[in-house]
């Protein structure tokens, strides 16, 4: 389980390098095709800020756009001694605990660290889960809060939201630009500028994709290790196999943060998913349990 984790966290890191480069090699095109070249840094820095905007106001509106709704011990206290004892194990503080109100089984947590977090379940989720299970995916949750994975995932939206916006302000003022002021001598940077006004934001999101993904072997990890039972969260995730996991409020900015797809799938769906497919994930945690 050890080696995996590590593995996963060296994996996340070269993508987010790989991520930075894009954003960098996105604002030097941006600014040769401006005729400023110097503009690269001002674009990464307003990424920074950007980034760091919704590193504090993103679990809220996560929250607020999923419907999602706090609870305290009285009103549910199966689900808030179950996380209770996994902070208690993770020596983590105690998170807020929310519930949303939906048949599907699933569940996310956000926050920006062990001490903003909070962690949310379906009402579906716990209806369908014995208490090994739903303790799996608990631990899966607060996996991601301490392995810091939604500060990961907020940078990495916030990179793919900074991209997309300055793609679409280059296309506009490509649209409207006078093609007769064009000199030969900035051509190839006017052709790499419509190149990379298409190409950079959906490269960016794949990285994203890569990124939630690599995120999401490392909850089931470090889940599997915080309760000792794999086989818990791999039968957890086989009942959702049987059941689904769309939500009756789907909503794709937040689809990441999820224990299991909430969205419909079809068309290229697989393609830009945001977490690997449940049977893949299932068969690492049974071969976890028999090395552990």
């Amino acid at each position: 389980m050890y080696s995996q984790i590590a593995a996963n966290k060296r994996k996340t890191v070269i993508i987010m390098m790989l991520f930075i480069v894009l954003v960098a090699a996105f604002g030097w095109v941006f600014g040769q095709y401006m005729g400023n070249p110097g503009i690269t840094p001002y674009v990464l820095a307003g990424a920074g800020i950007y980034a760091l905007i919704s590193y504090y106001s993103g679990s809220k509106v996560a929250l607020a756009v999923n419907g999602a709704k706090e609870i305290t011990k009285k009103e549910n206290p199966r689900l808030w001694r179950i996380v209770e004892n996994l902070a208690i194990t993770n020596g983590m503080p105690m998170p807020q605990v929310y519930i949303i109100d939906d048949p599907s089984p699933n569940a996310f947590a956000t926050g920006r660290d062990p001490d903003h977090a909070a962690v949310c379940a379906t009402t579906g989720i716990m209806q369908i889960m014995t208490d090994a299970e739903l303790t799996g995916v608990m631990a899966h949750e607060l996996g991601h809060v301490k392995n810091y994975d939604i500060r990961v995932s907020m940078i990495a939206f916030a990179l793919v939201a900074v991209i997309s916006i300055l793609a679409d302000f280059m296309l506009r003022m490509v649209w409207f630009r006078d093609s007769d002021n064009d000199s030969s001598s900035n051509g190839v940077f006017f052709a790499l500028g419509i190149a990379a006004a298409i190409i950079a934001p959906i490269i960016a999101t794949l990285i994203q994709l890569a990124i939630s993904r690599q995120r999401e072997y490392l909850a089931d990890a470090t889940g599997a290790l915080t309760t000792r039972y794999p086989e818990a969260l791999a039968s957890a995730l086989e009942k959702i196999s049987h059941t689904g996991s769309t939500l009756k409020k789907q909503n794709p900015s937040t689809a990441h943060l999820f224990f299991a797809n909430p969205l419909k799938k079809g068309g290229v769906a697989s393609l830009f998913s945001t977490h690997p497919p449940i049977n893949d994930r299932i068969a690492r945690l049974r071969n976890m349990g028999t090395h552990a």
